[in-house]
């Protein structure tokens, strides 16, 4: 029983770290993925063009109701800031959105291209958020998500070896 213990708490422990690693998976559409629970932010190789998806379960009401919006993403926001319309923040702008379990966004070609070097690029979280312009000019960010960055960079590499 002694021995048990400390087992479960190492096993614990290495599915806690595991869980924040970037995942792959090859088979049928390969896909590279990071699932914070609240959300996914995703590369996949889809019909041999890469494509990059937000998903997130329980959006925002005003997300819910939007027939489009703009996408942002952030590489290692510094602490507290996030998204922003200054700094390293990209924007790609005037996506439909689909809603189905939740409202997602897919971009492809080179947004997807460039956002997979972003993802690739990060050290330790990516910031992806729908934001909008507000009638003063003023950024809204919905539906803000932070994923965690390790494993990126090798885990995007096998994707993008596959599909280019």
């Amino acid at each position: 029983m002694l021995r048990v213990f400390p087992a479960f708490l190492v096993l614990l422990l290495a599915t806690t770290a595991n869980a924040q690693d970037w995942r792959y998976e090859g088979q049928g559409v390969p896909i590279a993925y990071f699932d914070n629970g609240e959300a996914q932010f995703q590369f996949a190789c889809r019909g041999g063009d890469l494509a990059m998806g937000f998903w997130v379960r329980a959006p925002h009401r005003e997300v819910a109701g939007a027939s489009a919006m703009n996408l942002a993403i952030t590489a290692d926001p510094s602490e507290g800031t996030g998204v922003s319309a200054g700094g390293g923040t990209r924007f790609a702008q005037d996506i439909p959105l689909i809603h189905s379990d939740g409202s997602s966004m897919i971009v492809r070609g080179p947004v997807a291209r460039q956002w997979a070097r972003i993802a690739q690029q990060a050290r330790d979280a990516i910031q992806v958020a729908y934001v909008r312009t507000n009638k003063q000019g003023k950024l809204e960010v919905f539906d803000s998500n932070s994923f965690g960055a390790k494993g990126s960079s090798a885990t995007i590499k096998k994707l993008l070896d596959r599909c280019g």
